[in-house]
């Protein structure tokens, strides 16, 4: 008989009561979980599961190309890395932020200033760009720790690159990060946006920017893409050629290298530009990359103002090349023929006051041709005294002077052609009789761009049209007005031209080549009022400041082809000599160069 009786052994009934209890409590529990999750809380956790999985983003279009007219690549697009946070992902906003400071080197105060000034146009799911530009090195750290930090994300974009730097910044300018103010004027750009801020860069924005495309991407809990979707394509934006040719600019800049000043050299027929170099210059790649704000303040601060566009943006007295313009004035006024004379003895007198010619011994009997071949001031003294400043200054603005050329690129200069009315306002004096001969031989108030003089001697041989200056290529000729004079007295003012050239005493005469007719007239432009002790030195001894800009304007003809090349070299002395040489060294390649291809 075994120890218990079957009958007498019954189950624990308060045990079995509890288990059953606690079963039902646990289904309660999943129940009452379940409702709130799947039906109270639903819809909520249905779109936060569709926002963590499913995420559109933008996919950035690269630019346009730029090209000069003969095909070769001024601007093209490489891959760069910028540095975003999604903050949706980020789980310690302060440490991520420091990390990021680490990593890039870049001041944490200066992090967190760019995090609060983009966090309200940058949605949550979305990055927000915060280091622009990460080296290879910096990509490999960051990347290789990115399950340590989730909500960091290293954003791939097309970065512009300019492959000539300095040699074509004053032309094609730079983009950089998009600002505020542009944010909020354009509706297209987003936070982190590239635009142009100079030069065709900037005048050609829309051309160049194309259209962003659209990317809806799976990713997982940490914010990693699992699956990506082209939703649509980026568009790139258009491809430019411009009227530059690259040769040419390149020789440009070497001839005014170690030196400031301007070279412009223009097709008189439809105004198309082939070389446009302005001296000293700036690396555009620079603003690309991002410059620091020491960069920044060297860069602006510098005495050699390497951001100043001379050719558009630097004014300049143009001394005696401004003397064609004035023969022009006495011609269409009818004040001078070419027959007529006047004696040069070294200077001319106005009430107690001497006018000196460059010439101390004086030019003698001086007609119109040789007043402009051998540069004799005292004609032009004279000139300027019958002429008088309201002719001067109404015959220099139809010459296309005292106003903007209207070239496609921002912040041209207009110049100065001064006007009684002018002196009054900005001194509140009157004109003096004695300022007419200052004015008539291109000094005193007279300013001028290199682009303007070059417009003016294209307009010289082109049956007087006044073109608008043309960067790109296959644009048509652009006729802005005339300038009045009538083809016989457009016709005496180019041969004077090829007389300064061709005869011995020309001051052009360096620029004579065989089988090419060359036309010419240098300038001497006075930067101070010369005192005894400058007008004693010999030209190696006047300090730099004080030394005269030099100016050579010239044309060129050979069969069916011309060219106006125009060169100021700041300081540079003597345009003979200062200029010059430039002018010539830019002939010698082009003829040669066409001999060569022949």
């Amino acid at each position: 008989m075994s120890l218990f009786e079957s009958k007498t052994q019954q189950p624990p009934k308060n045990g079995l009561l509890l288990l059953q209890g606690l079963i039902l409590l646990l289904f309660c529990i999943f129940a009452l979980r379940f409702w709130y999750l799947q039906i109270h809380k639903g819809e909520y956790f249905s779109e936060q599961a569709r926002n963590n999985q499913l995420r559109q983003d933008n996919l950035y279009a690269p630019r346009g190309l730029i090209r000069d007219r003969n095909g070769n690549l001024l601007a093209v697009n490489e891959p760069a890395y910028a540095l975003g946070i999604v903050r949706e992902d980020c789980k310690n906003l302060d440490a991520t932020l420091e990390m990021v400071s680490k990593w890039s080197g870049i001041e944490l105060a200066e992090i967190k200033k760019v995090f609060a000034k983009m966090r309200r146009r940058v949605k949550p799911f979305e990055p927000l760009i915060l280091v622009p530009n990460l080296t290879f090195e910096q990509v490999a750290v960051i990347e290789a720790n990115s399950m340590h930090w989730p909500g960091l994300e290293v954003v791939v974009r097309p970065r512009r690159k300019y492959l000539q730097g300095p040699l074509l910044s004053h032309v094609l300018g730079y983009v950089a990060e998009v600002d505020v103010a542009e944010l909020e004027g354009d509706s297209d750009l987003a936070v982190g946006d590239y635009v142009g801020k100079q030069g065709l860069e900037y005048v050609l924005e829309k051309r160049f920017r194309g259209i962003k495309g659209r990317r809806q991407s799976e990713v997982d809990a940490t914010g990693r893409r699992l699956k990506e979707r082209i939703l649509t394509p980026p568009v790139a934006g258009e491809d430019i050629d411009l009227s530059i040719d690259l040769d040419l600019q390149e020789l440009g800049g070497k001839l005014l290298e170690g030196k400031a000043g301007a070279v412009v050299v223009m097709n008189p027929d439809n105004g198309q530009i082939l070389a446009f170099v302005s001296a000293p210059s700036y690396d555009n790649n620079a603003f690309t990359a991002g410059l620091s704000q020491k960069q920044w303040l060297a860069l602006r601060d510098d005495p050699r103002t390497p951001l100043q566009n001379r050719v558009i943006q630097s004014v300049y007295p143009p001394g005696s090349v401004f003397k064609m313009t004035v023969a022009g004035a006495g011609l269409h006024y009818g004040v001078i023929t070419p027959e007529d004379t006047i004696y040069c003895p070294g200077f001319t007198k106005l009430g107690k006051y001497v006018f000196r010619c460059w010439k101390r011994g004086g030019h003698g009997e001086t007609d119109l041709e040789k007043s402009l071949v051998e540069s004799c001031d005292v004609y032009y003294y004279k000139l300027g005294m019958k002429l008088g400043v309201d002719k001067l200054s109404e015959y220099a603005v139809a010459a296309g002077f005292g106003k903007p050329t209207g070239i496609s690129l921002p912040h041209e200069k207009g110049g100065l052609i001064p006007t009684r009315k002018w002196k009054r306002k900005r001194f509140g004096e009157i004109w003096h009789p004695g300022e007419n001969l200052n004015f008539a031989i291109g000094q005193g108030y007279t300013l001028v761009t290199p682009l303007q003089v070059a417009r003016s001697i294209s307009s010289l041989i082109n049956g007087g049209r006044l073109l608008r200056p043309q960067l790109l290529a296959g644009e048509p000729a652009e006729e802005q007005g005339r300038i009045p004079l009538t083809d016989a007295q457009r016709e005496i003012i180019r041969k004077a031209m090829i007389s300064t050239v061709d005869k011995p005493h020309g001051t052009a005469r360096r620029l004579r080549m065989k089988g090419v007719v060359i036309g010419g007239k240098t300038g001497t432009a006075q930067v101070v009022k010369l005192t005894e002790e400058l007008k004693k030195m010999k030209d190696k001894d006047i300090p730099y400041k004080y030394r005269d800009h030099a100016w050579m304007a010239s044309f060129a003809e050979k069969g069916t082809k011309r060219y106006v090349v125009v060169c100021m070299v700041e300081h540079g002395l003597h345009g003979a000599s200062g200029a010059g040489p430039v002018v010539k060294a830019i002939y010698d390649h082009i003829f040669k160069e066409k001999k060569e291809k022949k």
